[in-house]
């Protein structure tokens, strides 16, 4: 999951691995390109996207127009704080403004997990 949260394979492969601090980036892409190749993670992936997507979509569309809703009160009753309160809501929840801050989710799991499982059957390189 590490991989769907930052599309960055290297950064997924060092969640799964313990790779050395010596290993080559060149190595960590390399290793990581080949797990990608791999049919059953590419279709994990795939799966992992399809879920966050139909879980976003529907999140995003009800609480975007609960935003909407709430502007619209807090314009009838002229509450300027509420109404700029609402916009910016509107506009963290869609992407447009991002907090600085790392969040840690479990989600990679699955992902390091099933890297795991396919790196059992094949030599990783730069070993």
């Amino acid at each position: 999951m590490a991989f769907v949260e930052t599309s960055n394979a290297s950064e997924a492969y060092r969640a799964a691995y313990n790779v050395r601090p010596k290993t080559a980036p060149k190595t960590v892409w390399a290793d990581s390109s080949q797990l990608l190749a791999h049919p059953e993670v590419a279709q994990r992936i795939a799966e992992i996207r399809a879920e966050l997507a139909e879980r976003k979509m529907v999140t995003l569309e009800a609480l975007t127009e609960e935003l909407d809703e709430a502007r619209e009160m807090a314009v009838r009753m002229e509450q300027s704080t509420a109404m700029t309160a609402a916009t910016m809501g509107k506009a963290k929840l869609n992407g447009l403004l991002v907090d600085k801050q790392e969040t840690k989710h479990g989600f990679a799991d699955p992902i390091v997990a099933l890297f795991e499982k396919v790196a059992e059957g094949t030599k990783r390189i730069g070993s």
